[in-house]
């Protein structure tokens, strides 16, 4: 749970089973902390994937704590148990629960080109799309497959070209949705646990 006062802030939400957290998560957040004017970034790690097995996650606390070991010295990265801690299975719950809980504060859902591509499968993911603006990140190889799926095709009309959500200019209609390009970053949970087997989100944190 977030224990400091966050009224008039800019909150970007990242979530995922983080199983590992690697880089390419800390690539992402530090690039929306420096381009959209954020003034943190929440690491909402999932208990449990709805599309995914069970059987392929780490256990949460491992998850966890590799995502709090990967973000120790980045003061502007929290790394939160919110999903863990009041039992919510879906994202859209979450987000209406931090919404909430934190009136006065602003939040952007952040997330990867390859969730994107399948973001139509999410519980209310049109729900989700009228609560908060998004920002999608480039993400090789989904990147092609992201401009083509079902929510990319609908939002087209809230698409967004330039944001930047300091308090005083966050008031952008809602649904919006902003595609971000940047420099790519090679690491993938899925590559890793391939390269470094079950223990995984252990091994590639002690480099």
């Amino acid at each position: 749970m977030k224990p400091i006062y966050t009224r008039n802030r800019i909150i970007g939400l990242l979530g995922g089973s983080f199983n590992p957290a690697h880089a390419g998560h800390l690539h992402i957040s530090q690039h929306a902390l420096k381009a959209l004017g954020v003034d943190e970034i929440w690491w909402l790690v999932s208990p449990q994937n709805p599309l995914k097995k069970a059987s392929s996650l780490a256990d949460y606390k491992e998850r966890f704590s590799s995502a709090k070991s990967i973000t120790k010295h980045n003061q502007k990265i929290f790394v939160s148990d919110i999903e863990n801690h009041i039992n919510t299975r879906y994202t859209y719950q979450t987000l209406k629960q931090l919404q909430k809980r934190y009136l006065g504060t602003k939040f952007v859902w952040l997330m990867g080109a390859d969730n994107l591509a399948s973001f139509h499968r999410w519980q209310h993911w049109q729900k989700i799309l009228r609560m908060m603006p998004i920002v999608v990140f480039d993400r090789a190889p989904y990147s092609f497959t992201s401009l083509s799926s079902k929510t990319y095709i609908r939002m087209q009309k809230s698409l967004l070209k330039k944001v930047n959500f300091h308090y005083n200019t966050y008031d952008y209609a809602i649904p919006s949705l902003h595609f971000m390009r940047l420099k790519r970053d090679e690491h993938s949970s899925t590559e890793i646990r391939k390269k470094l087997g079950i223990k995984a989100f252990i091994r590639h944190n002690e480099r």
